[in-house]
C-alpha cells in the first residue's frame, strides 16, 4: 500500500505535470471507485489545474474549487502516460483500470487509476473541499509537519494501551504511517512492536518520535524526483526490516523474522526490538502443528 512518502512523491510529479493544466476527459470504468456522486466526476472537466497536495495517504488535485481526492488503497496505483490511447476504456474482465484522465492538448497526456486483484479498496472523491472525504475528516496530525512536536506526540500516546505497532498504523492517530514504514519506524526506534504505547519512558517517547520522523523524511528524500512507475521499486529497495523475512538484519546481522495475521503481517529483528526472544506467532505455530 502507497504510504506518506511514496503519495508526497506522487503529489509532487503530479504538480509538476498539472498544475495549470486543463482536464479534457474524466472517464470512469470502475464505477466500484466512485464513492460521491454529486457533482459527478464529469464535473472536473474544463477546468484548470490548481495545487496537488497530500492529506495523509490521500491524493487532492484541486481544479477550479473542486477537489479530485483519492485513495490508492493496497492495490491501487497511479500510472502517468505521455499519450493516452485516443479510444475510449472499456471496463470488464480483468482490466484494472478504474480511472482515466485525460488534459487539453495535442499530446493528450494524462493519467490512469489502476487496481489488480479481487478485494477492491481504491476510491476516488469529487468534493469542493477534501474535509467532506470521511478518511481525510478523521486524520490524525501529519507526522511531517513542522508544528508537529515532541509534546504533540507524547499527547497522542498518554493513556494508549494498544500496542506501538497498532497505534503507529491508525491513521486517527497519525496520518500516513502504514504497515511498511511502521515497521521501519519501530526497527529504528529499537522498540517490539508488542511494547504498551502508554508503557514508554520519557526517553523512549523521544527516540520513538526521532525515529518516526528521520525514517520518513529519508524515505521522502529517496523518492524526491522520481517518476511515478519507479516509486514501487524504490521504496522496497529502502526498506530495512518490512517484507525481508528470513534476510538479515542490515544493522546486527540477525535474522528478521515475521509475525502473521489474517490479512496482513509484521516484519522485525529479535537482536534490534525484542532483547533477542522471538515474538509469538501464532498462525505460523498452528501450521506447523
Amino acid at each position: 500500500m502507497p504510504e506518506l512518502p511514496e503519495v508526497e512523491a506522487l503529489s509532487a510529479f503530479l504538480s509538476e505535470r498539472l498544475t495549470g493544466r486543463v482536464i479534457a476527459r474524466v472517464q470512469p470504468v470502475a464505477i466500484s471507485a466512485l464513492k460521491t456522486y454529486d457533482p459527478p466526476v464529469t464535473a472536473l472537466e474544463g477546468r484548470t489545474v490548481g495545487p496537488v497536495t497530500r492529506h495523509g495517504k490521500f491524493l487532492d488535485i484541486e481544479a477550479g474549487g473542486l477537489h479530485l481526492v483519492v485513495h490508492l488503497a493496497r492495490a491501487g496505483w497511479l500510472r502517468w502516460k505521455d499519450s493516452l490511447p485516443a479510444e475510449p476504456p472499456r471496463p470488464g474482465g480483468k482490466n484494472p483500470l478504474a480511472l482515466r484522465v485525460r488534459l487539453e492538448g495535442p499530446d493528450g497526456d494524462g493519467f490512469d487509476l489502476t487496481e489488480v486483484g479481487t478485494k477492491k479498496g481504491l476510491a476516488v472523491y469529487v468534493v469542493t473541499d477534501p474535509a467532506a472525504v470521511p478518511g481525510v475528516a478523521r486524520l490524525g496530525p501529519d507526522p511531517l509537519d513542522p508544528g508537529f512536536t515532541l509534546a504533540d506526540f507524547t499527547a497522542l500516546l498518554s493513556g494508549e494501551r494498544r500496542r506501538l505497532k497498532g497505534v503507529l498504523r491508525d491513521q486517527g492517530v497519525l496520518a500516513g504511517v502504514g504497515n511498511a514504514y511502521s515497521d521501519e519506524v519501530l526497527h529504528a526506534a529499537r522498540m517490539s512492536p508488542y511494547k504498551l504505547a502508554s508503557s514508554l519512558t520519557e526517553d523512549e517517547r523521544a527516540r520513538l518520535f526521532e525515529a518516526l520522523g528521520a525514517t520518513l523524511r529519508d524515505a521522502v528524500e529517496r523518492s524526491r524526483g522520481l517518476a511515478a512507475g519507479d516509486l514501487k521499486a524504490e521504496k522496497k529497495l529502502g526498506l530495512r526490516v518490512h517484507g525481508r523475512t528470513g534476510q538479515p538484519c542490515p544493522v546486527c546481522g540477525d535474522t528478521v523474522r515475521e509475525v502473521s495475521f489474517a490479512d496482513s503481517s509484521l516484519q522485525y529483528c529479535p537482536t534490534c526490538q525484542t532483547g533477542g526472544k522471538p515474538l509469538a506467532d501464532r498462525r505460523l505455530s498452528r501450521l506447523l502443528k
